[in-house]
């Protein structure tokens, strides 16, 4: 992945997250590696399933408040509406169900509340035929990680408008960011 980070995923992490502030619930967050974007003006629940990669990223350097919270994104341990701002990176490819899991965001996020995601996706054109080729080795690897996921479309079925859709690298690798009701029209950008 080191690659891919410093290619593309650095790069878009260093534009979606720094500007995301309020009470912000962090799905998948892994290792941490989102942690140290957020500003002081983020207080940060910082959900992961796996107890030692919560632990690791409990040791990030951060500015935000972060609290660490194991948990799973189809059952999320919160009230309706209680959060500003759900953010993940590259998580939704590896959500057994990835509409319980936005069904969920759904509900914890406030009216007016945003989606602010990376995550690798399908892709287009000859990246969609390379991603559909490589899905069953990779899945079969990965054991959860599925390549060929069109997650664009399933935030927009979860019932999010969308408010930014920005693709790298054929489409593989997508910002998206969408809001819970409201919100002033959709971004589509793409390199």
């Amino acid at each position: 992945m080191l690659p891919l980070e410093l290619l593309v995923l650095r790069g878009l992490r260093r534009r979606a997250f720094p500007p995301v502030q309020g009470r912000v619930l962090e799905l998948g967050v892994g290792t941490g590696v989102n942690l140290p974007l957020y500003g002081p003006q983020a207080r940060v629940v910082a959900l992961e399933r796996s107890r030692p990669m919560l632990a690791q990223a409990a040791r990030r350097p951060v500015r935000a408040t972060v609290r660490p919270v194991q948990g799973d994104v189809q059952r999320l341990p919160f009230p309706d509406g209680y959060f500003d701002v759900v953010t993940g990176s590259l998580l939704f490819c590896s959500v057994a169900d990835p509409r319980r899991g936005l069904a969920e965001v759904w509900r914890v996020l406030a009216p007016g509340g945003r989606l602010v995601l990376i995550e690798h996706t399908r892709g287009r054109g000859a990246a969609a035929l390379l991603t559909d080729a490589l899905h069953p080795l990779w899945c079969a690897i990965s054991r959860e990680c599925h390549l060929n996921r069109e997650t664009t479309r399933t935030v927009t079925e979860a019932g999010f408008h969308l408010l930014r859709v920005e693709a790298r690298v054929w489409g593989v690798f997508r910002w998206i960011e969408g809001v819970k009701r409201g919100g002033d029209g959709i971004d589509f950008c793409s390199q």
